[in-house]
């Protein structure tokens, strides 16, 4: 996710001692409430890590994912990561870091299924299934358009015709589509075909951690820290342990 040659710069006297982050607690694996009721996740450990590199005090605070953006207002946090992604309405509201996990999308087809060449002249005679007004929907009418598209109302609609061979191939979103795959109702149906699709104009730049917009400081410290966790595995370790199906 970081550039190996961009070597951080030493934390100085205004690095934050102590970081308020606020999330959800109701998008596994994300964020989600253990057993035991604790804040469990790959966003929650990513937060105490990032305290951690920072020797900085650290609370994790649960919102409603729409009080987010208020709770950060009023300062009833410095700082958000709870999978927030960067649109124009909240680039608007707050700051992002540098993202520390992409959104790509991905083909998926039925595990005993052929070994599709997932490139546009490779499909041609394919049915590719996908969810109905979605970006990924867009993006194969770009560039597969020699493909058939057959839309559905939802992904689980999507999978359904999958398994039940109604079409060759879904595409959608990577992450949800990882998930899915690793779900023990999914029954080891399916897996992905060929490489993420990273294209910004469809997928988004990523998932970074939001702050004000005055808290530049805070940025800062957060990027170079990023950066620390990336260069020592700490985000690898992060994403293995939460998507052992991963979404790349």
């Amino acid at each position: 996710m970081f550039d190996p040659q961009n070597r951080s710069a030493a934390f100085g006297p205004e690095a934050p001692k102590q970081i308020r982050f606020l999330t959800a607690d109701d998008y596994p694996p994300f964020e989600f409430l253990g057993a035991d009721g604790a804040l469990a996740g790959f966003n929650v450990d990513l937060a105490r890590a990032l305290c951690a590199e920072l020797k900085a005090g650290c609370t994790i605070q649960p919102r409603r994912w729409d009080n987010l953006l208020d709770a950060l207002d009023a300062k009833e946090g410095d700082a958000i990561v709870a999978s927030l992604r960067e649109t124009p309405a909240t680039r608007a509201r707050v700051r992002f870091t540098a993202p520390y996990y992409l959104t790509p999308a991905r083909f998926v087809s039925l595990t005993g299924a052929k070994d599709f060449d997932v490139r546009p002249e490779g499909l041609r005679q394919a049915t590719i299934g996908v969810e109905a007004g979605s970006a990924h929907e867009a993006f194969l009418q770009r560039f597969f358009g020699r493909s058939t598209v057959q839309s559905f109302p939802d992904r689980a609609a999507m999978m359904t015709a999958l398994r039940e061979k109604k079409i060759d191939l879904a595409f959608g979103d990577a992450v949800s589509l990882a998930l899915w795959l690793n779900d023990p109702r999914s029954g080891g149906c399916c897996a992905f075909r060929g490489g993420p699709y990273l294209e910004p104009a469809f997928f988004g730049e990523g998932v970074g951690i939001a702050v004000r917009p005055d808290d530049d400081v805070l940025r800062r410290a957060l990027n170079r820290a990023l950066q620390r966790l990336d260069e020592r595995g700490v985000l690898a370790e992060l994403y293995l342990k939460y998507f052992p199906i991963g979404f790349y």
